[in-house]
């Protein structure tokens, strides 16, 4: 009986823990609204027209280490290089969005 409870606790922590990147990652459709209007300018399909091998697509995002939400909220947020900060035009739940949005199309190769 102990056994059985506890494989059922193990199930039910291992359903709720699979759920939560998913709900912390953000709104990819609302992602993709914000991405067309303040980031294809310069980021297109995934590309980077100030530095062209800095690009959105998964080999760059794995090389520079910015293939996670978190990464790219910074980045999002705080700008680096030739990136503008989007902090106060973007709010943080934004950011988590277009983090989701990018991540997603990096996935399928944009």
């Amino acid at each position: 009986m102990i056994r059985l409870l506890a494989l059922v606790l193990l199930a039910i922590a291992l359903f709720n823990f699979g759920l939560v990147p998913k709900a912390l990652a953000g709104d990819t459709a609302n992602g993709a609204k914000i991405f067309k209007a303040n980031c294809a300018a310069c980021h297109m399909g995934g590309g980077n027209i100030i530095i062209a091998h800095k690009t959105l697509k998964q080999p760059a995002l794995e090389k520079y280490k910015m293939k996670s939400i978190e990464a790219i909220v910074s980045q999002v947020q705080n700008g680096k290089n030739a990136m503008p900060s989007f902090k106060g035009r973007l709010t943080c739940q934004q950011s988590k969005d277009v983090a989701a949005y990018v991540l997603e199309k990096s996935e399928v190769g944009w």
